[in-house]
């Protein structure tokens, strides 16, 4: 981690989020195009070998919706998949002994870099506790298809390792959060109005996931990986440009994916909250020296803020009274947004699509039948059971907007509440929920014995410490900042 730096602007922020949004654009816009020439069927091609979940094998991995009565490529072998099981294991404890126990932030670092060698180009990102999000939603809502048992694995554990020391898997375990973290250059603290705005993405992200995933319709946390490109070394240039966009940010905006996008930090955050061993600044007690407020490029540590002036206590009551009157409210305003979104929700499904295209063709009789309706018609699959089958997915898709936009609108309502709501902070302490335990507000505090040696008068790395509480003065990166403290 480099020196803090505030700017009195805030055009550079926008300008930095602008960049962002525009590298998503051309994914947004972008088609599937065909990498490779289609097989020559009538050559000497071969296809590879497959199994057929349809047949009760349904305890080997899928990382995408399989179509009805498919097939998918062989998964992972079992014996990997239970290797990768223990390694997940053996990084949350080692993650969480050196954070909670140890409260090391080179033992941290170090970890994060083999994190990243292993889950991020080693598996290539697959399989990914973020990602098992779709598989878990899929096997709750799909009785043909069963989540294994290592999936369930990589989606359960972090989340009581979360419960216990809370985020210690966005600390040092995980590959995305890892690959943003080495890009830290120059970090800048956002407004939090904004930040408490764009906390919202990440409810939304989950909840249209679990939609898309638990109708078949995809599982779109997988498909707009922005690094699994990276990983593996591959990928179409979209996606590519959006994960460059995510580490261009993230030289001034730390983590931005893991802060204001990532689906699988809300559940985090919410086990987190409740952590019962917690990473801690200090051990001991506070000297409100600053130096952790100022080492934490997330801005994740809660100020004192005894002696500020209060407002009155009855305009707090009217408040808040108001925001529990309107949260009802808000939860049947996003439920019927919702419903309207179901519709064009819907048409993503493939089986909607393609009911859709046989009624536009078959209202038109000018209109040139597609491939996708080519193939059907020769598959003698009967138009009624397509068109029963399609009805069930836009029945399921309005339930589901009902539930995700009443879902946003609580999250939406109970957001505003805890903004109006004043807790006394007597000292210098992490936010648990979003706190990533990435240890470097550790490595800065005077009070911390394990870090004594860092604050030996005289040294480099007490000048470089020091120096943190005036950020306009640019320093040089220091051992500390390196993850070597």
């Amino acid at each position: 981690m480099l020196t803090l730096y505030k700017f009195s602007s805030q055009r550079f922020i926008w300008l930095l989020l602008g960049i962002l949004l525009l590298e998503s654009a051309p994914l947004i816009q972008a088609e599937d195009v065909m990498r490779f020439p289609e097989p020559e069927f009538d050559s000497n091609y071969t296809f590879p070998e497959t199994w057929d979940f349809m047949d009760g094998r349904g305890n080997t991995l899928i990382q995408d919706t399989t179509p009805r009565d498919g097939q998918a490529p062989l998964p992972t072998s079992q014996t990997q998949q239970w290797v990768d099981v223990v390694v997940l294991t053996l990084a949350l404890s080692l993650g969480a002994w050196l954070a909670v126990k140890r409260r090391s932030r080179r033992g941290l670092f170090w970890l994060m870099l083999f994190s990243l060698g292993y889950f991020g180009f080693y598996k290539e990102g697959c399989v990914c506790p973020i990602g098992s999000i779709q598989n878990v939603a899929l096997s709750l809502f799909n009785s043909n298809y069963a989540a294994p048992i290592t999936v369930v694995i990589f989606f359960v554990l972090p989340l009581v390792f979360a419960l216990f020391f809370g985020r210690v898997f966005c600390a040092s375990v995980c590959a995305l959060g890892a690959i943003q973290d080495l890009v830290i250059w120059k970090p800048i603290q956002l407004p939090r109005k904004l930040t408490t705005a764009l906390s919202m993405i990440p409810y939304i992200y989950i909840g249209g996931a679990i939609l898309l995933a638990a109708t078949n319709t995809g599982f779109i946390i997988c498909r707009y990986d922005p690094f699994i490109g990276f990983f593996r070394l591959n990928g179409n240039a979209p996606y590519l440009y959006l994960g460059a966009g995510f580490l261009l940010a993230g030289m001034f905006i730390a983590r931005p994916y893991c802060r204001f996008f990532c689906p699988y930090g809300v559940l985090l955050g919410l086990m987190s909250r409740f952590s019962r061993w917690h990473l801690a600044i200090t051990p001991t007690e506070c000297v409100d020296c600053r130096l952790c407020e100022a080492s934490c490029p997330f801005d994740y540590i809660n100020k004192p803020n005894t002696g500020l002036e209060r407002e009155e206590r009855t305009t707090g009551v009217r408040r808040l009274a108001s925001l529990f009157v309107l949260l009802p409210l808000l939860v049947v305003l996003g439920g019927w947004v919702g419903h309207e979104m179901a519709p064009v929700m819907s048409r993503y499904n493939n089986t909607v699509f393609l009911a859709e295209q046989i009624t536009a063709e078959k209202a038109d009789p000018t209109m040139e039948a597609s491939l996708e309706t080519t193939t059907f018609r020769s598959m003698g699959i009967p138009e009624k059971q397509l068109m029963t089958e399609a009805a069930k997915v836009r029945s399921q898709m309005n339930m589901g907007g009902w539930l995700l936009g009443g879902f946003l609108g609580l999250v939406f309502a109970l957001k505003l509440i805890n903004v109006s709501l004043i807790r006394d902070q007597k000292d210098y302490e992490v936010d648990k929920p979003t706190c990533f335990s990435c240890g470097r507000c550790c490595s800065y505090c005077p009070s911390d014995e394990m870090h004594t040696p860092n604050f030996q008068p005289g040294s480099k790395a007490l000048e470089e410490a020091l120096a943190l509480s005036q950020p306009c003065k640019p320093e040089p990166e220091s051992a500390i900042q390196k993850g070597e403290a």
